[in-house]
């Protein structure tokens, strides 16, 4: 029984030390861990945690029992005083081996928690990282935006340049045409008044003709 609690405490005092270590063993030990604690592991160890804390108490209780008999002058022997050593050993030990294995089971859990963290931190930084280069990628394409909206800033203002310069021309060009307008509207007038001084000058010829044919005429006679 000694020699089994003793084999136990070794090698959960190793199984501790292989967990406190970082080392290439953890990770194997911690999956170890994680197995056990599935399906119907968890069953079996609360089983065997529970059975060795029913014989701890047990023992603990006649270790009590015999020191109070031995308050009593002559009531327990050298056998019983023997038995009574072994029996504290036993209940030491197995105190220890309870103490060591929930030593191991928070061990795990927090060594199991810590990579839950880091993972999760990592994912955290990896988010971070797309988001600040998304944030990158959005401030080059804002530069572009504002260059693009630079040149067709500058395009509006050749166009509206090019734009006034038309329109000058074409006001030029209107003007240019009422003029024409007017001097033909002038030279209209001026060609009716022409048409009608001829007109006057033809009734006048004609007249003259007239008179000229009956002067003649009357000579003749």
């Amino acid at each position: 029984m000694i020699n089994l609690l003793f084999s136990v405490i070794f090698a959960e005092m190793f199984v501790i030390l292989l967990l406190v270590f970082k080392t290439p063993v953890r990770k194997l030990v911690t999956m170890t861990l994680d197995r056990l604690k599935r399906g119907k592991g968890p069953i079996v160890l609360k089983t065997v945690a529970g059975t060795v804390l029913v014989v701890f108490t047990s023992t603990v209780y006649n270790i009590v029992d015999v020191m109070n008999r031995e308050v009593e002058p002559g009531a327990i022997n050298p056998t019983e005083q023997v038995i009574m050593s072994g029996q504290i050993l036993i209940a030491t030990l197995m105190g220890f081996m309870l103490f060591l294995g929930l030593m191991i089971d928070r061990l795990h859990h927090y060594i199991r928690e810590l990579r839950l963290l880091r993972k999760t931190l990592e994912a955290a930084k990896k988010q971070s990282r797309s988001g600040d280069d998304s944030k990158n990628g959005n401030f080059d394409e804002l530069k572009a935006m504002r260059d693009e909206i630079a040149t067709l800033k500058t395009k509006i203002g050749d166009l509206e340049s090019e734009s006034a310069a038309k329109a000058d021309e074409a006001k030029a060009a209107e003007a240019k045409a009422e003029a024409m307008k007017k001097q033909s509207e002038g030279l209209l007038l001026e060609y009716d008044r022409l048409q009608e001084e001829n007109q006057r000058l033809q009734s006048q010829l004609r007249a003259i003709d007239l008179s000229l044919s009956h002067s003649d005429g009357k000579k003749n006679m």
